[in-house]
């Protein structure tokens, strides 16, 4: 659209307030529910429009964004949901130059607007230990993830002959043969070897 407009004759700046002028208006008017909101397409734009790279290493994820022309303080690194990593940021045309010294752009390339990318993260990934650091216009963000659950042993019972002081209602007899006879309450029971 910027194109079309500037081709139209119309002035950077005045093409900032109009851009200014609808977002405002997206922010105030109440929307229809059937309709998705500028907001949203402009998010779902960004997102799109955000290069990322994600790597798996043996003990984290690396997530590796562009966002060229944005200073460290411009960057916003998030955590949603406990599980929602949001990285956004948001590059804009530096207005006040332009108007003190006359400025006029010839050509209008390289990107400006907002910066997005949403990355939902795996079950073993440890959000506690979150790292990011951004150098030449790429954001690094660190995910450690959690060391894998240790697998059940299971857990072994020792089996002593009689009760071991318990009173379990359960007695041990012997015969004249030696052999033993299991008796509950008095009744006989099945003979053990």
């Amino acid at each position: 659209m910027d194109l079309a407009l500037r081709d139209l004759g119309f002035d950077p700046s005045m093409i900032g307030a109009l851009h200014d002028m609808f977002d405002f208006m997206d922010e105030t008017a109440e929307q229809k529910p059937q309709h998705p909101s500028r907001a949203y397409i402009r998010d779902s734009k960004a997102m799109r429009a955000t290069p990322a790279d994600v790597i798996e290493y043996p003990n984290a994820y690396q997530f590796l964004v562009d966002m060229p022309g944005l200073k460290p303080d411009q960057v916003k690194v998030q955590l949603e949901d406990e599980n929602v990593l949001v990285v956004s940021g948001e590059r804009k045309r530096e207005k006040q130059k332009e108007e003190k010294e006359g400025i006029k752009y010839l050509r209008m390339e390289r990107r400006l607007g907002k910066f997005l990318k949403k990355f939902v993260l795996p079950e073993n990934a440890n959000t506690d230990a979150i790292s990011a650091a951004f150098q030449d216009g790429v954001l690094v963000v660190t995910v450690e993830k959690r060391p894998p659950p240790e697998p059940k042993k299971p857990k072994v019972i020792e089996v002593k002959l009689g009760g071991g002081g318990e009173s379990s209602g359960v007695q041990e007899t012997h015969d004249e043969g030696g052999a033993g006879q299991q008796v509950q309450d008095g009744t006989p029971g099945v003979k053990t070897d």
